[in-house]
């Protein structure tokens, strides 16, 4: 029988306390911890989904994971990730040290925690739940805009904060080979996670070329925002204008996805003039006609390998045919041309 985290914690037998469990009140340092923010990966915000109310058990273990998280950040940042063991954070947050590895399998999971939280949010904003009125693209820029306001209201908050340490933060992730490495596999699951969501709201396999190139793209967005705030947070800038040039670096990817690689493919070309223009969009014309093309022909397969397994025979589902139609007035539409 697994362990139930709760039991035998020192933290949950009382009140959770917003500092930490310690003898030390100076211990680990109220102000600034950025294990609180600035993560590449994000909670969900009550943009998509809704909020999701909690219970008060749920409220207490959300609490001590926080506490653990943000006490291992404030000793890894003081003396590196590599020079503090487990047992002294457990010591540092008056628990014991199995209660450490029932909130947090690994060491690395300590700074990179938001990866439960994450996968829930991509599977209800790419997944077959999602609103249909909101691109899997804008899904994600909602999910990274509603961290960064977050972010922004801690900082608000703060008249102390010394951004600096967010920028310590991210310069720890990007110099420490082990956890370079686990956000590294994290990406990938989440680009997993993401696909198949994707997949399963499309009607096609998974491990189809569409699904897996529009993961990693968007999972990119997170790589752009992460990049942002470690360059941003160096102290050049006020902490009030951070997230506004974060966004906006985030949005121009976003926009670079969303129309296609041509745009870009062009500029590093060095095209200029009309014809060139006119070349570029007949391409992204005929990219379209064989995008829907290849999307119609992986889902009548992906549909007969599940018709197959469940003993029946496919038939074409609505969107397969809507998908049909689209490409026929398409061709109908460029041999008129």
């Amino acid at each position: 029988m697994q362990n139930d985290p709760v039991q035998n914690d020192p933290v949950q037998d009382g009140p959770i306390q917003d500092g930490p469990v310690h003898d030390d009140a100076t211990w680990p340092p109220d102000a600034d911890v950025p294990g609180r923010f600035g993560e590449e990966w994000t909670a969900e915000p009550d943009g998509i989904g809704g909020p999701r109310l909690e219970s008060l058990r749920e409220r207490k273990k959300r609490q001590t994971r926080q506490l653990i998280s943000d006490t291992a950040t404030a000793l890894f940042l003081e003396r590196g990730f590599d020079d503090v063991r487990i047992s002294e954070v457990a010591e540092a947050c008056g628990i014991s040290e199995k209660t450490v590895y029932n909130y947090f399998p690994t060491k690395e999971s300590l700074m990179l925690d938001r990866e439960e939280a994450m996968t829930a949010a991509i599977r209800r904003a790419l997944g077959p739940g999602a609103p249909s009125r909101i691109s899997p693209i804008e899904a994600a820029v909602q999910l990274i805009e509603a961290d960064l306001d977050r972010l922004d209201d801690e900082w608000s908050g703060d008249p102390a904060l010394d951004v600096t340490l967010v920028h310590r933060f991210h310069d720890l992730i990007e110099t420490t080979p082990s956890l370079r490495a686990a956000q590294r596999d994290m990406t990938d699951r989440l680009v997993q996670v993401a696909a198949e969501a994707m997949a399963s709201r499309a009607g096609v396999d998974p491990g189809d070329p569409e699904p897996q190139i529009a993961a990693n793209a968007i999972l990119g967005l997170w790589r752009v925002q992460f990049a942002a705030i470690r360059r941003l947070s160096d102290g050049s800038i006020p902490p009030s204008a951070i997230k506004e040039q974060v966004i906006a670096e985030v949005r121009r990817a976003a926009r670079l996805i969303d129309t296609g690689l041509w745009s870009f493919g062009l500029a590093v070309q060095g095209s200029s003039g009309r014809d060139q223009l006119k070349a570029a969009a007949d391409a992204a014309n005929e990219a379209r006609k064989q995008v829907l093309t290849a999307i119609r022909q992986a889902r009548d397969a992906w549909h007969q390998v599940k018709a197959e397994a469940q003993g029946g025979e496919a038939d074409p589902d609505p969107d397969t045919r809507d998908l049909r139609r689209l490409a026929r007035q398409d061709r109908r539409g460029r041999q008129r041309r």
